[in-house]
């Protein structure tokens, strides 16, 4: 099965959208480079990150290998961007420009790069970024890898169910241990600048059923006909953590 098979529309509900400093941030290096201005969104699944920094481009490219993850990117991005907008149904690693003058002036890659061939991809995206250019590579935690008393009892919940390996799909996860800033810094990218940006978020037990069903470790498919009995055990857990309705978390 795909990694995100059923996933898309999930994601696209109930993934947050990326915190505003790190919107302001990427929007004032944009403010830096001259017209025309090129994104390119490598990972874009539902379009999150160009959604939110299409104003300050003239062309977008979004590169997803998901076509229902696409399909949502495209529903949410084509009204704001119109003729600016291509996407593109492929790997990260196989894109090229889609014209011979082009290049990207900003690529972002958004808690996807864990899934690439990073120093493939790198050496690749050297040959048609522009020497102004900008690499930004995001993640954010994850419910599997918070540690508070509510998500270690959820995921101990998912383990039950799923087995005690973190599942990608039908597969299960390869870890990258190395930092991405020293990926960056062995690349043709080696001027690097970290930002850590701390937000905490609260959920409603039904918005936390559906963030795990937009990930590759908890979406609906891997719990066959056992879908309903794991939503109906982690709807019950939850309600013993939250207060007036809400659990919180500062990792995720």
């Amino acid at each position: 099965m795909s990694t995100f098979a059923g996933s898309a529309r999930y994601y696209r509900l109930y993934r947050p959208g990326i915190p505003e400093q790190a919107v302001q941030l990427l929007t004032e290096q944009a403010s830096l480079l001259a017209a025309p201005r090129r994104l390119l969104d490598l990972g874009t699944g539902t379009g999150q990150v160009p959604a939110a920094l299409h104003e300050s481009f003239t062309e977008v490219d979004a590169v997803e290998p998901d076509a229902d993850m696409l399909a949502n990117a495209d529903a949410v991005l084509r009204p704001m961007i119109g003729d600016g907008l291509r996407l593109h149904h492929q790997q990260a690693e196989a894109f090229a420009p889609p014209y011979p003058s082009w290049q990207a002036d900003l690529v972002t890659i958004c808690r996807a790069f864990h899934w690439m061939d990073q120093p493939a991809l790198l050496k690749k995206l050297d040959t048609y970024v522009a020497g102004t250019g900008v690499v930004a590579v995001m993640g954010d935690g994850s419910l599997w890898t918070a540690r508070s008393a509510w998500t270690d009892a959820l995921r101990e919940l998912i383990q039950h169910f799923l087995g005690d390996q973190r599942r990608a799909g039908g597969q299960t996860y390869a870890h990258h241990d190395r930092p991405y800033a020293e990926v960056l810094a062995d690349s043709a990218f080696s001027q690097v600048s970290e930002h850590r940006i701390t937000v905490r978020r609260q959920w409603r037990p039904e918005q936390v059923l559906g963030y795990l069903s937009s990930t590759s470790f908890a979406a609906g498919p891997l719990f066959g006909d056992r879908i309903e009995e794991f939503e109906q055990a982690a709807t019950t857990l939850l309600a013993e953590f939250a207060d007036d309705g809400l659990v919180e978390n500062a990792q995720f």
